[in-house]
């Protein structure tokens, strides 16, 4: 749970790698906790990593699976899949 406060405070202050870091120290201390990865997913979306945001909450979904917001982050990782993939279209177009 310490991992989890800190780490929310990283993300909170925007220090996303370090928010990160310390949400893996605690899906590894507790494996089955999908909190971390919720919050894993939020720290990699806003870095700009929208893969690691999708799998990240797909865990989360995973680990979680009758979470109250599953229909929700559900959409959220539809919207940042069809993003991730026009962001690959203007790359690939330049």
């Amino acid at each position: 749970m310490k991992d989890v406060e800190i780490g929310t405070f990283y993300l909170k202050k925007g220090k996303y790698d370090a928010a990160i870091d310390r949400f893996m120290d605690a899906s590894r201390a507790e494996p089955t906790y999908a909190m971390p990865w919720f919050l894993m997913g939020q720290a990699y979306e806003k870095k700009g990593d929208l893969a690691g945001s999708i799998k990240a909450y797909q865990k989360y979904l995973k680990l979680y699976p009758h979470a109250p917001d599953r229909k929700k982050i559900e959409a959220h990782i539809a919207d940042l899949d069809k993003k991730q993939q026009q962001d690959a279209q203007k790359r690939g177009g330049k």
